[in-house]
């Protein structure tokens, strides 16, 4: 008899305990769908994400419209390149001087390209070798830097004094020239490729591409386009 009431209250402690254990269990899973309900409702952390992601509603500008944003905007712009170019050597250098006061340092890369040429800048065609050094040496210590003469087929012995890819470009290096001195210089077409340089300067404060802008109308033949940097730049 005594073995048969112990045997009784172990089999009660365990319905007990058992039951103990599913109710833990019921309320804990209470308590995990309450905290999943909201996104199924739409306001929990995933409807957030979703909120604030909408990839429909990105948009990518093209290098025309992000130019069209004016200075300030493109400013404020990340991994945004302005491309200024073509350039000779002589007018690279120049350029480079004029921008050196904004101190861009690494922000600005130049980035060699080859370029076809339409026009030229020259002198008369002469025979005379020695006539054609003694000009060479003129024009140099006048400060003329673009200087080479042609040594093969029908221009031999003419004096090239710089290539442009616009004839607007020709006639205003020729203007220059004229400034120096240069009193017979002459402007005509002349097809070739060349290697040009172009300044990138990433991401540009406004004040940088408003400079940029005012300095491109001593450089004509230039273009300025601003847009998504290239890979590398």
């Amino acid at each position: 008899m005594v073995a048969l009431l112990r045997a009784s209250g172990v089999a009660d402690f365990d319905r007990r305990a058992l039951a103990v254990v599913g109710l833990a269990s019921i309320a804990a899973n209470l308590l995990l769908f309450a905290y999943a309900w909201p996104d199924r409702g739409g306001s929990g952390e995933a409807a957030r994400l979703a909120e604030q992601v909408q990839p429909g509603k990105i948009r990518l500008l093209t290098p025309q419209q992000v130019a069209a944003l004016g200075p300030s905007k493109v400013a404020a712009l990340a991994d945004v390149c302005l491309d200024w170019g073509p350039f000779g050597d002589v007018e690279r250098a120049r350029a480079l001087a004029e921008l050196e006061p904004a101190g861009l340092g690494r922000l600005l890369t130049p980035r060699r390209v080859e370029t076809t040429t339409a026009f030229w800048a020259y002198l008369p065609r002469s025979g005379n070798r020695a006539a054609i050094d003694k000009r060479v040496d003129e024009l140099k210590a006048a400060g003329v830097k673009s200087v080479n003469v042609v040594d093969t087929g029908n221009l031999r012995y003419t004096i090239a004094l710089g290539a442009y890819t616009t004839e607007e470009a020709a006639n205003a290096g020729a203007a220059e020239l004229r400034n120096q001195g240069v009193r017979d210089v002459l402007v005509g077409p002349r097809q070739q490729t060349t290697t040009a340089t172009h300044l990138v300067i990433r991401d540009p404060e406004a004040a940088v591409v408003a400079r940029v802008r005012g300095l491109q109308a001593g450089y004509p033949g230039t273009d300025i386009r601003i847009g998504a940097c290239e890979k590398g730049s």
